[in-house]
């Protein structure tokens, strides 16, 4: 299905990968609706950073309310679920939030899409329900392991989406990302921890455990892959890994942007950013032979490469000062 033409909503539009997944759409000629957290600023996110806002139909709204969702998503081709609270360390204060939105969410997106006859729905899961590697690369079949609130609430909502393909026959397919950088990106992600103090002359770089791997991709490789899920017949009622098939530790990545900035800035350990020990996820590595084999995806940016417009980004005065690089955001 090419999403030329398809009216295409998307909920999470406001954030990080749903801003560039709403330009990267725009470009395929499908007709958005972008749905961001209703607030009473009218204030819509990284959308206000984007040329596209006078070409797409910004709703507002919450997809904790069902009503609502019913009646935004009639006439609507194809839902993108991007709507979630990510934060892990958040989610050890607030689980009951991440509850509500990330699995009621996906109860209400479902239900709204049955009852109005949506085509396809591409619901946006994690690596995080992985848990530390039991073997490597973690393929599909991988046990899920959840190892913080955050990460057994997306483990429920994408149980709630698989079971309305299973139970009504609904059209879904499970898309699961593995850590996706880039610009735009939260301050409480490790690169733009990284990125942001060195860019405003910190000496000393602080991060929690630097020990873990993980498998980075590029935020226009991840939406790549997002779209290349949803045209494709052969994904419907499957789960399937995003990633770039390779990892690194959190102290080579340090070390890699580090070079790249040319910076002698050190690091030290900050021990409020030291995750629960059974709660630290100590290695992800993706096999994307799945999305290779279904879709033809092959991640086109190296992690060097999506570093350096990441930094390029970053270094620009107007995007850096929007990041309190001296708070520990959670």
């Amino acid at each position: 299905m090419r999403l030329s033409g398809k009216k295409v909503f998307i909920t999470g539009a406001d954030g990080f990968i749903g801003s560039h997944l709403t330009e990267a759409l725009l470009e395929r000629g499908a007709n958005i609706i972008a749905l961001v957290q209703y607030n009473s600023f009218n204030y819509w996110g990284w959308l206000e950073d984007t040329e596209v806002l006078e070409k797409v139909s910004v709703v507002t709204g919450d997809v904790r309310d069902a009503y609502f969702l019913k009646k935004a998503t009639k006439g609507v081709d194809v839902v993108f679920n991007l709507a979630a609270l990510i934060a892990i360390p958040y989610s050890y204060l607030a689980p009951d939030s991440y509850v509500e939105t990330n699995v009621k969410g996906a109860l209400n997106i479902c239900q709204a899409a049955l009852e109005n006859n949506v085509k396809k729905i591409i619901h946006t899961s994690t690596s995080e329900v992985y848990g530390t590697a039991q073997y490597v690369p973690i393929n599909e079949k991988h046990p899920l392991s959840p190892q913080s609130p955050y990460a057994a609430t997306k483990v429920g909502a994408d149980a709630i989406v698989e079971s309305f393909y299973r139970s009504f026959g609904l059209a879904v397919a499970i898309a699961r990302p593995f850590n996706t950088y880039g610009p735009r990106q939260s301050a409480r992600a490790v690169i733009p921890t990284i990125i942001s103090q060195m860019a405003n002359g910190h000496k000393k770089i602080k991060l929690g455990d630097t020990r873990p791997t993980r498998d980075f991709s590029y935020v226009l490789d991840t939406c790549e892959g997002l779209i290349r899920i949803a045209e494709s017949e052969k994904t419907t009622g499957e789960v399937i890994n995003i990633g770039s098939n390779h990892e690194i530790s959190i102290a080579d990545t340090f070390a890699l942007i580090k070079k790249i900035m040319r910076s002698d800035a050190m690091l030290i350990k900050d021990k409020e950013r030291l995750r629960p020990d059974k709660s630290e996820v100590l290695r992800l590595w993706c096999d994307n032979s799945k999305i290779r084999k279904l879709t033809g995806f092959k991640p086109r940016y190296s992690l060097e490469a999506g570093l350096k417009e990441t930094i390029s980004w970053f270094r620009n005065p107007q995007n850096l000062k929007k990041y309190k690089e001296d708070i520990y955001n959670v």
